[in-house]
């Protein structure tokens, strides 16, 4: 075997590039991104100049001037249409009803699946509409514009490709590609029924997740999610876990899904008798029948096309055909849609297929020196997406993910096999529920472990590194990824070089790397940042604290305490049930010594109650509620504030009632006192003020995460000079609400918040008292 001979794809591509569409296509991007980005004057001047350009240029006809004379061409065309579309939806009827707010009536047909979302008043349904018709302010239009449509239940069940009436209100909408927002008013009037193909993709559907539908709740989301990108009902967690890991590709349609179920439906055709040119029209019906069964949405094109040049580039001469249908593929895009060069969802799409079309071949061939060839390749083509991808990623997320291309090769084997065995459990289903059962398991078998993957993967040390997402960081980060994309042929066609490199990446993974200056000396209460969660930790010893809630996710609180050195918990305090309060607490039982769990007398709502139940018997760590009165644990003293009354009790059953009720305490530790508040509301604060008058604090934690109900009467005479506020980055409550913030900011108040900085501590040394970050 000579892996770089002249026959390989790489050698290929070093000996006779193409560019010119690749070219073309980039020029393309460039173009639609000027015309997104960049005021109308620079367009304006940038088009002149290009024109000046044009006519110089024309006089010299050498290849290179061709080609930059056609890529200035392209981009202008783009740029064009960019403009042409911003003007006709700006200019459109209906975009004019909506900068007055008007109230219409519409017909329109259904381009997207309806999908429930939490709002911060509750759920919300939305769904995309296609207008043809709209009458308002004592006029009608008849146009092609889309909206988004705002509604309430009675809009679950409208079928895409139905044409519908609706009424509401209208509103401008922060996306370009839309005329306006509506907010209906009432449940869709039905006018015509789906044509034939969009019901039978719904029937295909419902029938995938009715094979799935006797497995555990996340292989019941996911086994859809490989196939078409239906990922509703998703656990919050889970995808959490999914984007730390690299995964999340698996949670939307990709060009892996049309690759592996067009590829399928080849091997049938070819296995069934087909050859030649027929095979060409197997493979366009199965690209079209995809299409239908995910849905013709922006990112189910970019994926199908995506997915295209994948299969082109599995051809003769593979990488040059790749490189040339990834270039006609962006142009393409483009084109039709010129609202892409801004999606990030795109770029990451051409920038992973451009690193496998380009980087995994050369990986490939050099590891398979040593290695066997599938393996090599198992290995070259999700580290060659990771890597061209990693930059963007960064500027996305403000993390790089060292788990993600190991993640990527172990869940490899079964993504096939679960998305295969997941479209086979759809079809067989319309005919034989039990033949689709049968499949649909074994598609969730493949799940479970691609699960059990992300949800390992996410809790190991160094799952994921936080990064800056300014340019110079960024800058730093691609120059990286530039260089080792250039050194890693020649790392990895040795031996030694190659496990060096493997072990190097394993090592990173598994131990966590120390954060300098942290945690900081003479640390006393530290609040960590688990999200939209409350999780205290105040130091009882050198090497054990008392925790005080434990957030919403375990894997966060346990780092948390590991990088601030707790071994030993004598006293876990669950102020009150609620999820963002409880769920984390196996985190924080995980590899410890907990001696005890105690929590509040209202035991509601009830599957916070079992969940706490559940991790305490899990660990053998005894749970009661706490006893009033004061206890002594260590280097801190405990006074219970509330509640007062001991007795349990049980609540409504939905948790409506536990915020008041939550455990108040006040530590004290090294001379320090700390007020800590659960998530108690106006009611419980007045009783605290009549119970406790002249209570004073030097750290307060505020409640319930700086909701805007608070008694800034009473949290301005505690006298605290230190304001901790627990809260989630772009939560959907809206927390913290300003007034809280600026009231304690006016009493002299140094406020920190985990959302903008991280952990926060609060240290002593000798009478004073500080803070200090780790963000």
């Amino acid at each position: 075997m000579r892996p770089a001979d002249e026959g390989t794809p790489w050698a290929q591509l070093r000996a006779r590039p193409d560019l010119r569409l690749p070219l073309l296509g980039l020029a393309a991007w460039v173009g639609a991104l000027a015309a997104h980005l960049l005021p109308r004057g620079a367009l304006a001047g940038l088009a002149a100049g290009a024109l000046l350009w044009l006519v110089r240029a024309r006089r010299r006809g050498s290849p290179r001037v061709l080609t930059v004379a056609a890529m200035v061409l392209v981009a202008g065309a783009v740029a064009c249409s960019v403009l042409v579309r911003a003007e006709q939806v700006a200019t459109s009827p209906l975009a004019e009803l909506a900068r007055d707010r008007a109230v219409v009536s519409t017909e329109a047909v259904v381009t997207s699946d309806p999908r429930p979302v939490a709002g911060r008043f509750g759920e919300v349904v939305l769904v995309r509409l296609s207008v043809r018709e709209v009458t308002g302010r004592g006029a009608t239009h008849r146009l092609r514009a889309a909206v988004l449509v705002l509604a309430d239940e009675d809009w679950l069940d409208v079928q895409l490709g139905a044409r519908v009436r609706a009424t509401g209100r209208l509103a401008p909408a922060d996306d370009a590609d839309l005329a306006g927002v509506l907010s209906a008013s009432g449940a869709p009037r039905p006018v015509a029924a789906p044509d034939l193909w969009w019901r039978g993709a719904a029937a295909v559907r419902a029938s995938l997740r009715e094979s799935v539908a006797h497995r555990p709740e996340d292989q019941r989301v996911l086994v859809p999610a490989l196939v078409n990108g239906d990922d509703a009902g998703l656990d919050p967690g889970l995808a959490e876990d999914f984007r730390a890991t690299g995964l999340t590709h698996l949670l939307a349609v990709s060009g892996t899904n049309l690759t592996l179920v067009v590829g399928f439906l080849l091997v049938l055709a070819r296995w069934a008798g087909v050859r030649g040119r027929w095979l060409y029209l197997v493979g366009a019906c199965g690209i079209v029948g995809f299409v239908l069964l995910a849905r013709t949405e922006p990112s189910v094109l970019r994926a199908a096309v995506m997915g295209t040049v994948a299969l082109v580039a599995m051809g003769s001469n593979g990488l040059q055909r790749g490189l040339r249908g990834l270039g006609a593929a962006v142009l393409g895009l483009l084109l039709v849609q010129p609202s892409l060069a801004v999606a990030p969802g795109f770029a990451l799409s051409v920038l992973a297929t451009a690193g496998i079309l380009v980087l995994a071949p050369g990986w490939r061939d050099a590891m398979a020196r040593w290695l066997p060839r599938w393996l090599a390749e198992a290995v070259a083509v999700p580290a060659a997406a990771q890597l061209a991808c990693t930059p963007l990623v960064a500027g996305i997320s403000g993390q790089v993910s060292v788990v993600a291309v190991v993640a990527n090769l172990v869940v490899a084997p079964v993504v096939g096999p679960a998305t295969v065995l997941g479209l086979v459990g759809g079809l067989l289903g319309l005919v034989a529920e039990p033949a689709g059962r049968v499949a649909g398991t074994g598609a969730a078998w493949c799940v479970a472990w691609i699960v059990a993957v992300a949800r390992r993967g996410a809790g190991l040390p160094t799952a994921a590194v936080e990064w800056g997402t300014g340019a110079l960081s960024l800058a730093v980060l691609t120059l990286g990824c530039v260089l080792l994309a250039v050194l890693a042929p020649r790392l990895l066609a040795r031996r030694t070089t190659g496990i060096g490199c493997c072990l190097v990446m394993v090592l990173a993974v598994l131990v966590r790397p120390p954060t300098p200056g942290w945690p900081p000396a003479g640390w006393v209460v530290v609040a960590c940042a688990v999200g939209q969660g409350d999780a205290l930790v105040v130091r009882s010893g050198p090497d054990a604290a008392v925790v005080v809630d434990a957030g919403p996710d375990p894997d966060l609180v346990d780092a948390c305490l590991d990088e601030l050195g707790v071994d030993r918990v004598p006293l876990v305090v669950l102020t009150h049930f609620h999820a963002d309060h409880v769920d984390g607490l196996p985190g924080v039982l995980a590899g410890r010594a907990v001696d005890a769990v105690a929590t509040g007398a209202l035991l509601d709502p009830p599957a916070g109650v079992a969940a706490v139940e559940s991790a305490a018997a899990a660990a053998s760590v005894p749970v009661a509620p706490l006893a009033p009165g004061v206890h002594e644990v260590g280097e801190v003293t405990l006074q219970v504030l509330r509640p007062t009354d001991p007795g349990v009790r049980g609540g409504p059953g939905d948790g409506s009632t536990a915020n008041d009720a939550s455990v108040v305490l006040l530590a004290s530790v090294r001379g320090v006192r700390v007020l800590l508040t659960g998530d108690v509301e106006p009611p419980a604060q007045a009783a605290l003020a009549r119970d406790w008058p002249g209570l004073r604090a030097d750290v307060l934690k505020l409640p319930h995460h700086g909701s805007r109900h608070q008694d800034l009467d009473w949290l301005t005479s505690l006298g605290a000079r230190v304001v901790l506020v627990p809260v989630g980055e772009d939560n959907d409550y809206g927390h913290p609400a300003p007034a809280p913030l600026a009231a304690l900011e006016r009493a002299g108040a140094r406020v920190l918040r985990t959302d903008t900085d991280d952990d926060l501590a609060v240290t002593v040394d000798g009478d004073e008292l500080g803070t200090d970050a780790r963000g």
